[in-house]
């Protein structure tokens, strides 16, 4: 069912479209989250770090996949209300050859480059087996993951958010009890972690294909427009190209700041697993939030609703201030029982990584405000016709984090508690150019709805 955003309860109309997109982002994370907290638990810290640093890698690289499929929605969102059906069959078609053959060649990739990752991520060797072992089986899931984004973005396109949601609960519940049989009871150890997320994907990537190809043959494409359209790719390219780089900067800075994390050894590229994990979880839906007040202020924009736009969006920054607030006391209130779910402290290494877990909460639990402004900065200007913005921000707050994280960390009397506080510091800096940037250029950002009108 498709939504209009511009009426009804602006807030209440926001928060509702809002829901299904972090639910099923939450539950996108339990993928890796529960290797984390299993591996964790019962493999030790060595394949903790392993597994931890290999979320960072499949982060980076899924990004590009889903930046792309991203990018392929918006068409398709486009040709499903024009009720262009040939249109969206052509859409999909030329979408589907060119992101398949992107996932086939970064594949292929990630193979041939295995054993240079270790160079690039300055992986310490007591824990590069247990990461290659990890790696060989989990890079067989990039398909998967194309399938799920691929049709899950159609589907979200012609106003369906809860199928997907459906297929990845499925699919995070069958990832948590696979983890439990093949780690505990058959004893396969990381490889066995990752062999429970990369069924668990492509259950729900082959199962929400399925799903779409025979819930809506109407506008399934026949062999006649699975033909290279040059016209089609170049429109599917366009829309997805800014959103795709986005989403790589932002993931290429994190990956060059977990090689900086993991020249300090397994204690700390354990510490920072878990933790980061924490971290995602607690920002997540605010980032869904932008997203969906991102979708608000584009409907309510090209509908001419200045009134809602200017409630819209002081309602939004109020309630992304309230939650960040709210979820920063519960992640510096509680740090040690929530970095107690991936570490037990029961020896003197154990309690290391529990300490260095518990400063990087403390750190950057604190200013989640920071990033919640952020989000509804992207989503902002993505709404205003000015993507390019979007990246600019990214490209500050990436470009800051990663130029302080190496730094300070050099400075021997602060080390890696440096890599933590070039996080929030990065946040602000581009909140502030963010800022800036809206107030000076407010009246040209109107006057481009009015020429586009």
């Amino acid at each position: 069912m498709n939504k209009d955003l511009t009426k009804g309860p602006i807030l209440r109309t926001m928060l509702t479209f809002a829901v299904p997109m972090i639910l099923g982002n939450l539950l996108q994370q339990c993928y890796n989250i529960a290797d984390t907290m299993i591996v964790g638990k019962y493999l030790g810290k060595d394949a903790l770090a392993a597994v931890g640093s290999s979320f960072t890698l499949m982060t980076f690289l899924t990004s590009i996949l889903l930046g792309l499929c991203m990018g392929s929605g918006a068409v398709f969102s486009i040709r499903f209300g024009q009720r262009d059906k040939e249109g969206l069959k052509e859409s999909i078609s030329a979408s589907f050859i060119l992101i398949a053959g992107l996932t086939i060649l970064l594949n292929i990739l990630t193979f041939v480059c295995l054993d240079g990752i270790r160079v690039f991520l300055q992986v310490p060797e007591e824990v590069w087996e247990l990461m290659r072992e990890y790696l060989a089986v989990i890079f067989c899931g990039i398909a998967a993951t194309f399938l799920y984004n691929y049709f899950a973005s159609f589907l979200r396109a012609i106003g369906n958010s809860v199928v997907p949601l459906l297929f990845l609960a499925v699919s995070a519940l069958l990832n948590i009890i696979l983890d439990l049989v093949f780690v505990l009871t058959l004893k396969r150890g990381a490889a066995g972690a990752a062999e429970a997320t990369v069924i668990s994907q492509y259950v729900s990537g082959l199962g929400i294909m399925a799903y779409t190809l025979i819930r809506h043959s109407d506008v399934r494409a026949s062999l006649r427009h699975f033909r290279i359209s040059w016209a089609r790719i170049r429109e599917i390219s366009g829309f997805s190209i800014l959103t795709c780089i986005q989403q790589s900067v932002m993931n290429l800075g994190i990956l060059m700041v977990q090689g900086l994390v993991n020249s300090f050894g397994s204690v700390v590229m354990a510490a920072f697993a878990a933790a980061v994990k924490i971290d995602a979880f607690a920002y997540m839906p605010v980032q869904d939030f932008g997203n969906a007040f991102s979708t608000f202020i584009a409907q309510n924009y090209g509908a001419k609703k200045e009134d809602r736009i200017r409630t819209g969006l002081k309602g939004a920054v109020l309630t992304s201030a309230a939650f960040s607030i709210a979820v920063s006391g519960i992640v510096c209130l509680f740090a040690r029982p929530l970095m107690g779910l991936f570490v037990d402290g029961k020896d003197a290494a154990a309690a290391e990584i529990l300490q260095e877990g518990i400063r990087y909460l403390h750190i950057e639990g604190s200013f989640y405000c920071g990033i919640g402004c952020l989000f509804l900065l992207y989503g902002l200007y993505r709404a205003l016709g000015k993507p390019g913005m979007s990246v600019v921000l990214t490209v500050i707050s990436l470009g800051t984090r990663v130029a302080l994280a190496y730094a300070l960390s050099a400075i021997p009397s602060i080390g890696v508690v440096g890599i933590w506080w070039s996080v929030p510091i990065g946040w602000f800096l581009a909140d502030a150019a963010g800022l800036a940037y809206y107030f000076l250029r407010k009246k040209q950002l109107l006057a481009w709805r009015d020429e586009c009108s």
